[in-house]
């Protein structure tokens, strides 16, 4: 889908500083992006208990493309908070004919209950290879410490796409999430992406795992199944 560290508060520091704001440098653009969805999935299990959900971010880059960073939120169902918030920084380099992209971002869970652990740093790393219409990405996800009850995780996936046409692209992914504290299991997900303008795209997909069986309290719409239409605008 065409979607806080110390570098993010030098790139905030820098972005405030009136004497750097003088200086003839290039200093980069925003762009924002604003969605809806039927379900809040990440990682192919739901965060939002099986209901819709809506998100968006604000995201500057830098005049090379190189450096980005900025705020975002998504609204959730976890530990009493309905609405996570997180600021977020990344390079974008290639190397040897690969894109990487590796970020780090910091998560809050707004008003949860009394006692939760509500905030995590989750890394990012993910590498990238195009040829012709034909995008591979392989991506490692990991925390030393999740919100809530869970503790370090990590997730590996493998993704492959297919632009059939300038406006259509289909995408496959499966992926795997080991948890010191929680299930782990393996999930996946197959779709399409439309490109409806250069502001609109609308995206279905069915998310699965490998996770059978009855769940804990609380848990039963997580694993479930699902397809899942969003909507997301970019400006």
């Amino acid at each position: 889908m065409i979607r806080a560290s110390l570098t993010l508060a030098g790139l905030v520091a820098a972005l405030a500083s009136p004497a750097l704001a003088q200086d003839a440098a290039p200093r980069g653009d925003w762009a924002f992006g604003l969605g809806a969805a039927t379900d809040n999935k990440s990682k192919d299990v739901s965060k939002s208990e099986g209901n819709p959900y809506v998100w968006g971010l604000a995201e500057w880059t830098s005049a090379d493309g190189a450096f980005y960073a900025g705020p975002a939120f998504e609204t959730v169902r976890s530990n009493g908070s309905e609405l996570e918030a997180a600021v977020f920084a990344g390079w974008r380099p290639q190397v040897m004919g690969f894109d990487l992209d590796l970020n780090v971002e910091h998560k809050w869970l707004i008003d949860a209950d009394p006692g939760t652990d509500d905030d995590a740093f989750e890394f990012t790393a993910d590498v990238m290879r195009s040829i012709g219409p034909v995008e591979g990405r392989l991506r490692v996800q990991y925390t030393p410490d999740s919100t809530g009850s869970r503790e370090a995780w990590t997730w590996t996936e493998a993704r492959v796409s297919w632009d059939q046409t300038p406006t259509l692209a289909w995408s496959a992914s499966i992926g795997e999430r080991e948890q010191e504290v929680g299930v782990d299991y393996m999930g996946w997900n197959v779709g399409a992406t439309w490109r409806l303008s250069d502001r609109f795209e609308l995206d279905g997909r069915w998310h699965d795992s490998d996770v059978d069986g009855p769940m804990p309290v609380g848990d039963d719409e997580t694993y479930e199944g699902r397809f899942v239409i969003g909507l997301s605008a970019y400006f």
